[in-house]
């Protein structure tokens, strides 16, 4: 039987709150200006917004949650190919990142 509400409500630790609003801040520079991606930065906006505060549980929207995990799950098949690709030393850096993402995805974001 399907779920009628999903609960959005996340508890970030330091350093997750930390790797999101990197992310998230990361995002925003690629596309602050076009004006096809307005909702988008509207939603990383919040979503830095809800991180910054000293709350201990961050209530995201069905939205904000949705293109997040959408991004995070784009950006570690990204590094797994870019990790193939590579050599030593490309392999070596993409790790941690990668690793990272994929414990945040696999913690908060499985659905």
């Amino acid at each position: 039987m399907k779920k009628l509400f999903n609960n959005y409500n996340f508890e970030f630790d330091k350093n997750e709150k930390k790797l999101l609003k990197a992310y998230c801040s990361q995002i925003l520079k690629q596309i602050s200006g076009n004006p096809k991606f307005y909702s988008e930065e509207r939603v990383f906006n919040s979503i830095i917004q809800k991180l910054d505060s000293s709350d201990t549980t961050i209530k995201l929207t069905r939205d904000e949650k949705t293109k997040l995990s959408n991004q995070l799950r784009q950006n570690v098949e990204n590094l797994s190919k870019e990790m193939k690709k590579g050599w030593f030393i490309r392999r070596w850096i993409y790790k941690s990142l990668y690793k990272q993402y994929n414990i945040l995805l696999e913690k908060h974001f499985k659905s």
